[in-house]
């Protein structure tokens, strides 16, 4: 969340950015909440000391009624007014949680995305001498596809995917590990692209999958509505991506400046509701209920949090070049980015079977934004505390696996298997 201070400072300012995000807040409400709560509080405060001040006179000797009675007055006044300041606090947080992080100063203004700003193409959509299939038909003519039985175990959006469609995935991730723990290519990338950082690699996680709706709540990314899903009997809910459970690893804690930054790459299966979606999205398993994703999550001071970004970018632009897919960056507009975001870029791969660019990644600064919540801080050399800046965004999830059955497609139905991923599969070219 925002800092009330920089809201009180710069309200024109953040009601102006809450509106270009597409959110209905009402900034002026939210400040004459934040005077209520703070009168209200100052009023308490002066009620608690007059009972401190009458405790302290009974002491020592037997009271007076009329202390007595006054103490007992304050009492009461004091319970009414705690009352009241405990439902002001709780209209001002829920409004205060409302209220989306401030995108930056080179985020394009937009509606929907359709104003998002292509920043580079590369590569070009693959041509083939045949009329290319979509994933779902090359997987389903090889076995590789079951969605039919998946509806019998668990429902529609869900499907079983085998055999060598399983073995590509799992090659495809432990490629794209072996990139992002290689301290030399994390050099390498952060020379090229101009960066002021650290070598750091990353280090693997596998976090838990659940989280409790309080720790859930201050990442900003619980979307009841929409996308997450409630364990019925716990007060738990299933992680939507990884980075919904790595942003809370430090809350409440303060981190060393010498030991950042921290550099996560995380893997879980993540579920979402994925609601209103239909089409060709419905198609294979490009939009499941249930998919595997490796997630960067990076932990740094203010300074870096925006190279952190471009770190993220060059390592998605990396893997893909690599895979040799074609793609394209795509700056993401304000209404686009997500209310915890203060800039957005995904990465759009070409898929045959559609005949159009499909977001495979997204890179999210988030600054402190979740850490204010959160209460994760950097204690500085000279010891004072701030709070720690964050940064999420895709390393290789399932979509990447279709573009490579359709890009990699053959005449005859088979699969050509990316250089890269020939290592991990025994060498094997063929699938």
């Amino acid at each position: 969340m925002l800092d009330i201070r920089f809201i009180r400072e710069n309200a024109e300012g953040v009601q102006e950015n809450a509106r270009v995000k597409g959110y209905d807040v009402n900034i002026e409400e939210l400040l004459r909440l934040d005077q209520s709560k703070r009168q209200l509080q100052q009023q308490a405060d002066e009620l608690r000391e007059k009972r401190n001040e009458i405790a302290s006179r009974m002491k020592g000797g037997k009271p007076s009624d009329e202390l007595i009675a006054e103490g007992k007055a304050i009492k009461d006044q004091l319970v009414d007014f705690e009352k009241a300041l405990k439902e002001a606090e709780l209209s001002f947080m829920t409004l205060l949680k409302k209220v989306p992080n401030m995108a930056l100063s080179d985020v394009p203004v937009g509606s929907s995305e359709d104003d998002n700003v292509i920043a580079k193409t590369v590569g070009e959509p693959t041509k083939f001498v045949f009329t290319p299939k979509n994933h779902a038909e090359i997987a389903e003519a090889k076995g590789w596809l079951d969605k039919e039985r998946a509806v019998k175990v668990a429902g529609a959006r869900f499907a079983y995917l085998k055999g060598d469609l399983v073995m590509l995935d799992w090659a495809m991730n432990m490629f794209a590990l072996s990139q992002l723990t290689n301290r030399d290519l994390i050099a390498r990338l952060i020379k090229e692209n101009n960066l002021n950082l650290s070598d750091k690699p990353f280090v693997p996680v596998q976090p838990p999958a659940v989280a409790r709706t309080n720790v859930y709540d201050a990442t900003g990314r619980l979307n009841k509505e929409e996308q997450t899903y409630k364990l019925a009997d716990d007060d738990l809910w299933l992680n939507a991506s990884a980075e919904h459970v790595m942003a809370p690893m430090y809350m409440n804690e303060t981190l060393s400046e010498d030991d950042l930054p921290h550099r996560y790459v995380g893997y879980t299966t993540a579920f979402r509701r994925e609601a209103g979606t239909y089409g060709k999205d419905m198609e294979g398993f490009f939009r499941l209920h249930q998919f595997n994703k490796l997630e960067m999550e990076v932990f740094s001071t203010a300074e870096t949090s925006l190279d952190e970004h471009f770190l993220a970018i060059a390592i998605q632009e990396h893997l893909m070049t690599q895979l040799g897919l074609p793609y394209r960056v795509v700056q993401k507009c304000t209404a686009d980015i997500g209310g915890p975001n203060a800039r957005g870029v995904d990465i759009d791969v070409w898929l045959p079977g559609q005949d159009q660019y499909r977001e495979t990644h997204t890179a999210d600064l988030i600054t402190d934004y979740q850490t204010r919540r959160m209460q994760t801080k950097v204690r500085r050399a000279d010891g004072t505390l701030e709070l720690i800046h964050t940064n999420d965004a895709t390393a290789l999830s399932q979509r990447p696996l279709i573009a490579i059955l359709e890009n990699y497609q053959t005449e005859d139905g088979d699969v050509r298997v990316p250089e890269a991923l020939r290592p991990y599969l025994g060498g094997r070219e063929i699938l």
